[in-house]
C-alpha cells in the first residue's frame, strides 16, 4: 500500500491531509448513491420528508460534505500548481481537465444512470437522459478558474467570496427551472433546470454559479497548505470554528442565507433541530456551505495527527477519487439489476432514473449500508492497484484519472 506519510514516494504538491479528506467524503458520497439505487421506496431528498426516521435523515445529511469539500479541494489543488506551473500551463491544464470532466458527465455517468444511452428512457417520453452532476460543476468551474487565475490568488478569493455571500440576494428573483425541458441554459447557473436538445433530455442538476465561488475560494486560500504544519492547522481550526458559528447565528435569526427557514416545534427538539439544518443543496446556500465546509476544515486539520491503517485507507481512496467515483457508479448499477432480478423484476425496468424505478423492488436500510460495505471492499484493491501505479509513473494520461 501507498504509505501517505512517506514523502519520497509521492509527488511532492501530495498532501496527505488533503488526500485523507478526499478519500473520507467520497467513500461517504458512496452510500447516498446505494441509497439512491437500492432503498425501498427511495427519495431523492428524504430530508424533505416530514416524518423522516433519525436514521434515514443522518444517512442523506452526511452526505451535503461530499460536494463542497470536492469542489473546494479542485480549487485548492490547482492553487498548489502555480509552485510547478505557469499560468498559461495552469491554464491549458484546467481547460483539459475542465473539458475531460464534463464529457465523463455527459457520456460516461449519465449512461450509468440510466443504462438506456441510444433507446432513451420511456417514462421521458424516449428521450436521452444527460444529468449535469458534481463532476460537471467541477469541470465547468476548472475552466471558469482557468481565466480567472491570471487575476490572482486574491482577486479569486475576493471574487469567490462575493458569489458565495451575495448569490442568495438572488433568491427571490431568479427563475426556477420547471424541470420540464423547457426551460433556458441560463436558468440553470443558479436554478435546477432542464432543457431538451433534440431527443436529449439535459437535466442542470448542480446550478453552477455558486460552485464556481466555491472552488475560486479553494484555489485563492491554496496558500494556507503551503505553510508549516502547525500554521496551517491553527489557520484551518480557527476558519472552521468561525464558520461554524456564523452558520449558527445567521441560521438562527432566519434573515438571510438560505431559501429555506426553519421553525419551532414545540412538540419535538428533534424535529425542530432536523428542520435547522434542513439547508438547501440545489444551489448550495450560504448556509450550506457554512455547515459543511467549516467542520470539515477542523477535520483536516486534525488529520495530520492520525496515523493507522483507516488514515491510509481514506488517503489511498483520496488518490484516486476519479476512478473510485466512475467505477462506484457502474458496480452500483450492476448491483441494482442483479438484486431485481432476485426480485423477480424484469431487467428492462432497470434501465431508467430512479424515480421510475418498479414499486416492488428495494432493500431496507440496513441492506443499504450492507451493500455500501461490500461496493467499497470490492473497490478497494482495485483502487489500491491503481494508486500504486499512479505513484510508480509519471505518464501524463495518469493525471486524468
Amino acid at each position: 500500500m501507498v504509505d501517505p506519510n512517506n514523502t519520497s514516494s509521492v509527488r511532492s504538491y501530495r498532501l496527505s491531509n488533503i488526500d485523507m479528506l478526499r478519500g473520507l467524503v467520497i467513500i461517504i458520497m458512496a452510500i447516498d448513491h446505494v441509497r439512491d439505487f437500492f432503498m425501498v421506496g427511495s427519495d431523492f431528498d428524504p430530508i424533505q420528508q416530514p416524518d423522516v426516521s433519525a436514521s434515514l435523515y443522518l444517512t442523506r445529511w452526511v452526505t451535503h460534505f461530499c460536494a463542497p469539500v470536492f469542489v473546494f479541494l479542485a480549487g485548492t489543488s490547482a492553487g498548489l500548481m502555480t509552485a510547478r506551473k505557469s499560468r498559461n500551463e495552469l491554464a491549458s491544464c484546467l481547460c483539459k481537465r475542465g473539458l475531460w470532466l464534463i464529457f465523463v458527465e455527459i457520456v460516461i455517468i449519465s449512461t450509468a444512470q440510466t443504462f438506456s444511452p441510444i433507446s432513451g428512457v420511456p417514462e421521458l417520453g424516449g428521450n436521452t437522459l444527460i444529468v449535469l452532476q458534481v463532476i460537471w460543476a467541477i469541470g465547468a468551474s476548472m475552466i471558469v478558474l482557468a481565466g480567472c487565475q491570471y487575476l490572482g490568488a486574491r482577486s479569486c478569493l475576493l471574487i469567490g467570496m462575493v458569489i458565495l455571500v451575495g448569490h442568495n440576494s438572488l433568491d427571490s428573483i431568479w427563475p426556477v427551472g420547471q424541470l420540464q425541458g423547457a426551460d433556458p441554459f441560463w436558468y440553470g447557473l443558479l436554478s435546477q433546470s432542464s432543457f431538451t436538445i433534440d431527443s436529449i433530455l439535459v437535466l442542470t442538476s448542480y446550478p453552477l454559479l455558486p460552485w464556481i465561488g466555491v472552488m475560486l475560494v479553494g484555489y485563492g486560500t491554496a496558500f494556507i497548505f503551503g505553510k508549516e504544519a502547525a500554521e496551517r492547522d491553527q489557520i484551518l481550526i480557527k476558519a472552521g470554528a468561525i464558520m461554524i458559528c456564523l452558520f449558527v447565528v445567521i441560521r438562527a435569526t432566519g434573515l438571510y442565507g438560505d431559501p429555506n427557514p426553519w421553525q419551532l416545534d414545540e412538540s419535538s427538539i428533534q424535529a425542530t433541530l432536523f428542520d435547522f439544518m434542513n439547508i438547501s443543496k440545489y444551489p448550495p446556500s450560504l448556509m450550506y456551505l457554512l455547515a459543511t465546509l467549516g467542520p470539515m476544515a477542523i477535520v483536516c486539520a486534525y488529520a495530520d495527527k492520525m496515523t493507522g491503517w483507516l488514515k491510509n485507507t481514506l488517503v489511498m481512496f483520496g488518490r484516486v477519487p476519479f476512478i473510485f467515483y466512475v467505477a462506484h457508479w457502474y458496480l452500483i448499477r450492476l448491483f441494482s439489476f442483479a438484486l431485481a432480478a432476485y426480485q423477480g423484476i424484469e431487467l428492462n425496468d432497470m434501465r431508467t432514473i430512479i424515480t421510475f424505478f418498479p414499486e416492488n423492488y428495494g432493500v431496507s436500510l440496513t441492506s443499504v449500508y450492507i451493500i455500501w460495505f461490500l461496493i467499497l471492499a470490492i473497490l478497494y484493491p482495485f483502487c489500491k492497484w491503481m494508486a500504486e501505479v499512479k505513484n510508480r509513473r509519471k505518464d501524463w494520461w495518469l493525471s486524468y484519472l
